[in-house]
């Protein structure tokens, strides 16, 4: 009796860990609140300069500017691959790409929505007007 109290107190358990797991790194509905929104004259200069070039389809100073972001951790809302694309924001003193990024999704030259991330990826802000 034991035996079968400690199995079903176990099992218990690697469900509920496992819901919680699925749960956290599942996010199916995207919630607006989780990405604040920077004006986009509140950007520094660097990143309201590579706006500029991405509505007017470049050119762009990298060539790792325009290619697909993944959206592996999720951070923004859940698009089909291909729809972000990623953007360098220089950042002066740099001597390469640096941390700060505009991801923008849908079209190339008018996209649905652009944020910011100045911390490579770890966090976002939505670009407004």
């Amino acid at each position: 009796m034991h035996n079968n109290h400690f199995k079903l107190v176990i099992t218990g358990f690697l469900l509920v860990m496992s819901l919680a797991a699925t749960g956290a790194n599942a996010r199916s509905v995207f919630d607006s609140s989780e990405v604040g929104s920077i004006a986009l004259s509140a950007l520094p200069q660097q990143g309201q300069d590579t706006q500029r070039l991405i509505r007017q389809g470049g050119p762009f100073p990298f060539d790792k500017d325009g290619v697909v972001f993944g959206n592996r951790e999720r951070f923004l809302p859940m698009q089909k691959r291909g729809y972000y694309r990623e953007y360098t924001v220089r950042t002066p003193g740099s001597r390469g790409r640096g941390a700060r990024r505009i991801v923008c999704g849908g079209p190339a030259t008018t996209p649905d929505a652009c944020f910011y991330s100045a911390d490579h990826y770890a966090s976002f802000r939505q670009i407004v007007p």
